[in-house]
């Protein structure tokens, strides 16, 4: 399929995992995508291997932290001024440097990860929005929430409360949007990343057992569901957190 030829995308935090599987399912199906992250090298790798895949010219990278205002500016403007449009923002970048309680959890900690986890989801939001984001039609925002938002989450509290924030926002931007952008939401549960680490390693067995499935998820697992909420397949679909968790939100307990 080629759902998004002649697109341009912008994708957060798309060195590597989810962000990168993203990136990676866009450019394949013809999207011409800005990869951004916090580190050159990490973004070199990931622009390497796109660019064996598919060739350099669709493929362009700005590093910067994703609340630095300066950073966000710089990345839009680079994307007009190499592909002149842009179409689809993917707020995937995100953060979860703290476990434990919530009640428990140095502020200073909280205060990032919502920063960073929400409100520059917001911040990136606006300022495609300012800079024509829709302009072309079929304009779409998502966001990678969690399914840690949908309920307590013992052990990662804050990033819980970030994400269940951000699968509000998408409700209201949606709302605020509509009709010129789409806004959605994909909210994974335990996938094999470098954040998603500390919870499966050394368990990993323990772990997929919650899941009817059978296993934990991978980034390409993610990938295929934020493509079509992404593209004109999903054209009448907004404000919509769909859940990828391999079956455990619908797993008897007891």
């Amino acid at each position: 399929m080629q759902r998004f030829e002649g697109r341009v995308a912008l994708v957060t935090g798309a060195s590597r995992g989810i962000g990168f599987a993203i990136a990676q399912r866009l450019v394949a199906e013809g999207a011409s995508v800005v990869l951004t992250g916090r580190k050159q090298d990490t973004l070199d790798a990931a622009v390497a291997t796109l660019t064996a895949e598919h060739g350099a010219d669709r493929v362009l990278a700005v590093a910067g932290k994703v609340d630095d205002p300066e950073h966000r500016t710089a990345a839009i403007a680079a994307t007009l001024e190499r592909f002149g449009r842009l179409d689809h923002l993917v707020n995937n970048a995100g953060i979860n440097p703290v476990y434990g309680p919530v009640l428990e959890i140095d502020l200073t900690a909280l205060h990032k990860i919502l920063a960073v986890n929400v409100v520059a989801a917001l911040e990136w939001t606006r300022d495609a929005v300012a800079a024509g984001l829709g302009a072309g039609g079929g304009a779409s925002v998502l966001s990678t929430a969690s399914a840690a938002g949908l309920a307590a989450s013992p052990g990662i509290a804050a990033y819980g409360v970030s994400k269940a924030a951000l699968m509000n926002l998408t409700a209201q931007l949606a709302v605020e949007l509509a009709p010129r952008v789409r806004v959605n939401a994909v909210a994974p549960a335990v996938v094999r990343t470098r954040l998603g680490a500390a919870l499966y390693e050394g368990r990993e067995q323990q772990v997929a057992a919650r899941y009817p499935l059978g296993r934990i998820g991978e980034p390409v697992d993610v990938a295929g569901p934020a493509a079509f909420l992404l593209s004109d397949d999903a054209a009448w679909v907004t404000g919509q957190t769909l859940v990828i968790d391999g079956g455990a939100s619908v797993a008897p307990t007891g």
